[in-house]
């Protein structure tokens, strides 16, 4: 980044690049002024993690220009591609100049605690991160208003009954904003995970500094089993919440960032090798 210049941020999602998350957050940047494009998936690409995963033709990757509702001037491509695979190819400089931040997000449901590990929001991140563009994958959390004690699966069956449009994706990106203009000077690699209550902005009680709870917010269990076959169910994560983490700020009101690292060796470890 120089100084004669803003940032240029490329913010992609898992959500398609027509989800009204993605906009939120597209629009959070463009009207502070920063250089956004928008390179997103054509169709929903969740829980990809940080596969590089492509459809394409005759050996291309296939992607073509857009245009998101109420950002005619901004940049958007949509890519069959999974999010992980858009960073990498932002990196390439395949949607204009290399960026010099990377959003991700805003993503349909929280990404918290160790189940980051699948997600294709925090995949796209990290894989920037890797490449030593600083990230930042936000998600509004649009399961914990809606659960309650015993509630189980039937706060996951909730989701699906709410108009997407609807939700406060406004409060999440203005919260992501907050956090560009630390991100634009922090150090290369840098990522950053957003959780952010589905709420009013002034219902929000505040930000906090988060680790990552030892579980997801919510896990997967066998339904059904027969032979030759299991059907899954998704359902709300019963184990209490860790305090300090992202999952118990967030049951707390609170929205969570956490700063986060892609993987790397474990360095001491001594492993049964010849030296």
């Amino acid at each position: 980044m120089t100084a004669d210049r803003p940032p240029r941020v490329l913010v992609t999602n898992d959500d398609g690049v027509h989800a009204p998350g993605i906009r939120a957050l597209a629009r959070a940047a463009y009207e502070r002024g920063l250089d956004v494009v928008v390179a997103a998936p054509r169709h929903e690409a969740s829980g990809m993690s940080a596969a590089l995963s492509a459809v394409t033709e005759d050996g291309r990757l296939v992607f073509g220009e857009t245009e998101l509702d109420g950002l005619p001037d901004v940049p958007a491509y949509a890519v069959a591609a999974s999010p992980a695979y858009i960073a990498v190819l932002a990196g390439l400089g395949v949607f204009g100049p290399v960026p010099d931040l990377l959003l991700s997000g805003i993503n349909r449901g929280a990404n918290a605690g160790h189940a980051v590990l699948h997600s294709g929001t925090v995949g796209a991140a990290l894989t920037a991160g890797n490449n030593g563009i600083p990230a930042l994958a936000v998600s509004l959390d649009v399961l914990t208003p809606a659960a309650s004690a015993g509630s189980g699966g039937a706060a996951i069956a909730v989701l699906d009954s709410v108009d997407d449009e609807s939700r406060h994706w406004a409060t999440a990106a203005e919260l992501a904003a907050t956090l560009l203009p630390w991100l634009a000077e922090a150090d290369p690699g840098t990522v950053l995970n957003l959780n952010v209550p589905d709420l009013p902005a002034d219902q929000v009680a505040g930000l906090r500094q988060a680790t990552l709870a030892p579980f997801g917010q919510v896990q997967v269990s066998v339904a059904e089993r027969g032979e030759g076959f299991v059907r899954t169910a998704v359902e709300e994560n019963a184990v209490r919440a860790v305090p300090g983490t992202d999952i118990a700020w967030l049951a707390d009101g609170y929205a969570a960032v956490t700063a986060i690292r892609a993987l790397g060796h474990l360095p001491d470890v001594e492993l049964p090798v010849d030296r």
